[in-house]
């Protein structure tokens, strides 16, 4: 990972997570003094396929895109890190000593915490508050990997791509993505998204624009993807 690195004392980011109180302080100092704070651009490249982990990444501020890419070029988002979160590929490429299969893009600039994979393994080892803190993360992102295969195995296109602009509408009511980004989100071709979105602006749900869409408040989509949603959509 390239980034700007710092020591970190321990007030400036281990008060943040309360599920990190009950380490021993031998162990807390520890991860604080073996840690480093990386500052990484929008647009970095954290880490890519046939790369080995050398570090635990702990997101301080900003957000991370991982996704799979395809031997066509094909991309889909497996799932997003926040702020306070970890990377849930990493931490199985750490313990089950494999190589990275897919990428990280910063897609804000951000921050976070790196543990060097030694000190992880240790603190794993050593601490049951450290192991439930990053099985947490861990556990959360396998249930949205889940959710995105089930998505995609069993939910129609149509139904899919109207919830994700219903989701990613901004306040002046676009959607600020080109068809390949969409598509990537909703791990489909370019093709599949260009043709439902020309079906959607023919019933006159939304207008296309380059790398807009638009969404009027009143658009009959959002009913569309309320109706065929088992969660809610904003």
């Amino acid at each position: 990972m390239t980034a700007t690195e710092r020591r970190l004392s321990m007030n400036d980011w281990i008060g943040q997570f309360p599920a990190l109180d009950d380490l021993p302080d031998a162990l807390r100092a520890r991860l604080v003094n073996e840690s480093r704070l990386a500052a990484l651009p929008e647009g970095t490249r954290i880490f890519g396929p046939g790369q080995a982990p050398s570090s635990f990444l702990i997101l301080l501020s900003g957000s991370v895109r991982v996704q799979q890419v395809s031997e066509n070029g094909r991309e889909i988002v497996l799932y997003r890190i926040s702020a306070g979160e970890s990377c849930a590929l990493t931490t199985a490429c750490i313990l089950g000593y494999e190589d990275y299969r897919a990428e990280a893009i910063a897609e804000t600039a951000v921050e976070a915490v790196a543990t060097p994979r030694a000190t992880f393994e240790d603190l794993i080892a050593q601490s049951p508050p450290f192991r439930r803190f990053v099985f947490k993360t861990f556990s959360d992102r396998i249930t949205d990997l889940f959710r995105i295969i089930d998505e995609i195995a069993f939910s129609r296109v149509d139904i899919r791509l109207a919830q994700k602009l219903a989701q990613l509408r901004n306040a002046n009511g676009d959607v600020e993505a080109t068809h390949h980004q969409l598509a990537t989100e909703l791990g489909t071709a370019r093709e599949v998204v260009s043709r439902q979105l020309q079906e959607f602006q023919r019933r006159g749900w939304v207008k296309i624009g380059r790398g807009l869409v638009s969404v009027p408040a009143d658009s009959a989509l959002f009913d569309f993807a309320r109706s065929n949603d088992h969660g809610s959509v904003t």
